[in-house]
C-alpha cells in the first residue's frame, strides 16, 4: 500500500470538505428563505464533519493533531480545489465580498456530483479505513446532491432573473472546474482506482442531460486537470483562501492545542 498516496489523497478530501463547508456557513442568515437557511447550515455542518473524519484518519497515520491540520496549516499546504475557495459570488473576497445564490448553486451542484463520484470510487479503496469512511459519507452526500439538483431546476425554470443568474453562475464556475479533477500528487492505484479522465467522463454523463432538460447550452467537457499555476491540489491558491483561513482559524489560534 502506498501510504504517501493515501495521505496525499486524505489531505485533498479533508481540505475540500472543510473549505466548502466554511463557504456554505457564510450563508447563515442570508439564504433565500428561512427553510433554506436551516437546510444550508445543516449541509455546511455535514461538510465540516466529513472534514473532521478525514483529518482524524490523517492523525492516525501520524500527520499530527487533527485540529492543528484543520486550522493551523498555511494556504500553501492546503490541497483543496481552487473552485471551493472562491467567494459565494462574483467579486474580490477581501475588498468586495458578494453573495450570489445562482453561483453558489452551480458550484455546489458541480462539486457534489464530483464528490459523489469520487466517494463511489473510494468505497473500493484498498485502504480499508478510507473505504469505510467513504461509504458512510456517501449516504449523506447523496442528499446534498439531490438538494442542489432541485435548486438548479428551480432556478432554471423560475423567473427570467433566476435563469439569468444561474447562467451567469455556470459561466463563472466552468473555468475552475478542471481543478476538481486534478489528482495533484496522487497517482491512481489501489487506494484510488480511477483516473481523472474517468472521473470527468462520469461527471459529464450525469450533468449534461440535466442541462439539456432545462434548456441550457452545454458549456463543454471540463478539463481533467487544473489550469497551469492554479492547481490547488499542489498548493497553488488565490488570495481568497488566505482570507478564508484567517477567519476560519481565528478562534483556534487564540488557544492552539486546546480541547474544543
Amino acid at each position: 500500500m502506498d501510504t504517501r498516496g493515501v495521505i496525499a489523497l486524505l489531505y485533498q478530501l479533508a481540505d475540500d470538505e472543510l473549505v466548502v463547508g466554511h463557504r456554505d456557513s457564510e450563508w447563515l442568515g442570508l439564504a433565500p428563505h428561512i427553510e433554506e437557511d436551516v437546510a444550508f447550515s445543516s449541509i455546511a455542518q455535514d461538510e465540516v464533519g466529513h472534514a473532521a473524519l478525514y483529518y482524524r484518519l490523517l492523525e492516525e497515520l501520524g500527520e499530527g493533531r487533527a485540529d492543528d491540520l484543520a486550522f493551523l496549516r498555511p494556504a500553501g499546504q492546503r490541497r483543496n480545489a481552487v473552485l471551493l475557495e472562491r467567494p459565494n459570488g462574483p467579486g474580490t473576497y477581501l475588498a468586495e465580498p458578494r453573495f450570489d445564490w445562482g453561483y453558489t448553486i452551480v458550484r455546489r451542484l458541480a462539486y457534489d456530483l464530483f464528490d459523489a463520484i469520487r466517494l463511489e470510487v473510494l468505497t473500493a479503496s484498498a485502504h480499508a479505513p478510507l473505504a469505510r469512511a467513504a461509504a458512510k459519507i456517501l449516504r449523506e452526500e447523496r442528499y446534498h446532491l439531490l438538494h442542489h439538483t432541485t435548486w438548479f431546476r428551480r432556478l432554471a425554470t423560475g423567473t427570467a432573473e433566476s435563469r439569468r443568474r444561474l447562467e451567469a453562475g455556470v459561466a463563472a464556475v466552468w473555468p475552475d472546474l478542471g481543478g476538481l479533477f486534478s489528482l495533484g500528487e496522487v497517482a491512481p492505484g489501489p487506494h484510488f482506482p480511477a483516473s481523472p479522465e474517468e472521473l470527468v467522463d462520469r461527471w459529464t454523463a450525469e450533468l449534461e442531460p440535466l442541462f439539456a432538460e432545462v434548456g441550457f447550452a452545454w458549456p463543454g467537457r471540463p478539463a481533467p486537470a487544473a489550469a497551469p499555476g492554479a492547481d490547488g491540489r499542489l498548493g497553488q491558491h488565490t488570495p481568497e483562501l488566505d482570507g478564508l483561513l484567517e477567519t476560519m482559524g481565528e478562534v483556534y489560534r487564540t488557544a492552539p492545542g486546546a480541547a474544543w
